[in-house]
C-alpha cells in the first residue's frame, strides 16, 4: 500500500474545513475523499472581548461532532487526524473550554499553531502542485483569514514568513461595526490599518520581488468567482485562476458600496462571507498594490492540503 489516509482540519477565526484524503507521498498526489466547510464564525467578538463566545463555540463543536462521523466512515483512525487551531484560539482567554470540547467531539486535542508555522503549512498546501514554468518561483504565497494574514516568501523551501493581525473578520469588526455601508471615513481606517500591518510583515518577508503571488482562502476564492462571473461556486474553475489587480480593485469598490441584500445577491457567495467579504477584498486590494503584483493566481490548496501532508511526514 503506497497511499496513507488522513483526516485534516482547519478550524480558523471564520470558518472549520475539513479534509479526508489519500496521500502518496512517492508522486506528491492527493485524492480528495470528503472536503467540507462550515462557517462557524469561531471569531465572533473575540478581537472586543477577548472571550470565544458562547454560540460560536457551540457552533464549532457542532461541526465537530459532524465531522467525526464523516471521519469514521472514511476509517481514518485517530492517530492520522490533525486538529489545528488558528488565529480566533490563540486570542482567547477561555481557549480551555475550546480545546475540552473538541477533544470531547473529535477525540483528538486541537493544536493552536504558531503564526509561523500557520505560514508553513499554508505554504506547503499551496505550492506542492505549482510546478514547471506556468507557476514560476519564487512564490509570496499569503493567507487571508478571519483573524489574521500569513505571508510566506519561498520556492523549494520556506524562506520567511510573518502572520499579521489583519483578516476579513477583524477587520470588519474593528472598523466598519454594524453599518450596512461603511463610510469613507470607516473605509480609510480599515485601509490603514491594513496598511500599517503591511509594514510589520515586510520587516520579515520581502513583499516585491516575489515572480508569482499565490492567494490562499475564502475572500479571495470568492473573489475569484465573482471575478470569473461564476453561476455558482465552482473549485474548479477557480483554482489556478488570475485575477489582474485592476479587476480586484472593481470588485473591491463594489463590495464596499453594496448593500447586505446585493452581496448576499451574488450567485457564487457563500452566506457567511456576506457580512465579511467587502473588507475581505479591501485588504486583497491592498496585499495587490503593496506587492506591486499585477495579478494574484488563487489555490483552492491551502493550509489544509498542508496539514495533511504533516499527517503523511
Amino acid at each position: 500500500m503506497t497511499t496513507t489516509r488522513v483526516a485534516a482540519i482547519d478550524c480558523g477565526t471564520n470558518s472549520i474545513r475539513l479534509l479526508v484524503a489519500d496521500l502518496d507521498p512517492r508522486t506528491g498526489a492527493i485524492t480528495d475523499l470528503d472536503r467540507r466547510m462550515i462557517i462557524n464564525r469561531l471569531g465572533q467578538g473575540v478581537d472586543r472581548t477577548g472571550r470565544l463566545h458562547p454560540d460560536a463555540l457551540e457552533r464549532t463543536f457542532a461541526a465537530c461532532r459532524e465531522y467525526a462521523g464523516v471521519i469514521a466512515d472514511l476509517g481514518v483512525g485517530p492517530e492520522r487526524i490533525r486538529f489545528v487551531a488558528t488565529s480566533a484560539s490563540r486570542d482567547a482567554e477561555n481557549s480551555a473550554e475550546y480545546v475540552d470540547g473538541v477533544r470531547a467531539a473529535l477525540g483528538v486535542e486541537p493544536e493552536v499553531v504558531s503564526g509561523e508555522e500557520e505560514a508553513h503549512l499554508s505554504f506547503v498546501g499551496a505550492t506542492k502542485e505549482l510546478t514547471g514554468g506556468q507557476f514560476p518561483a519564487p512564490y509570496l504565497v499569503f493567507d487571508l483569514g478571519g483573524g489574521s494574514t500569513e505571508f510566506v516568501l519561498g520556492d523549494e523551501d520556506v524562506r520567511a514568513a510573518r502572520s499579521v493581525d489583519i483578516g476579513c473578520v477583524r477587520l470588519t469588526e474593528r472598523h466598519f461595526g454594524g453599518a450596512e455601508l461603511p463610510s469613507d471615513e470607516q473605509i480609510a481606517e480599515a485601509r490603514a490599518h491594513v496598511r500599517a500591518e503591511l509594514d510589520r510583515a515586510g520587516e520579515a518577508v520581502p513583499l516585491t520581488g516575489a515572480a508569482t503571488l499565490v492567494g490562499l482562502a475564502g475572500t479571495v476564492t470568492t473573489i475569484s468567482a465573482i471575478a470569473l462571473d461564476l453561476p455558482r461556486y465552482d473549485s474548479e474553475a477557480i483554482h489556478h485562476s488570475r485575477i489582474s489587480r485592476e479587476r480586484v480593485a472593481e470588485i473591491a469598490d463594489r463590495l464596499l458600496h453594496a448593500t447586505h441584500a446585493q452581496r448576499a445577491a451574488i450567485p457564487s457567495m457563500h452566506p457567511g462571507r456576506v457580512d465579511v467579504i467587502a473588507a475581505g477584498a479591501l485588504e486583497l486590494l491592498e496585499i495587490m498594490e503593496r506587492t506591486g503584483a499585477a495579478e494574484v493566481v488563487v489555490s483552492e490548496h491551502d493550509i489544509l492540503d498542508g496539514i495533511a501532508w504533516s499527517i503523511a511526514r
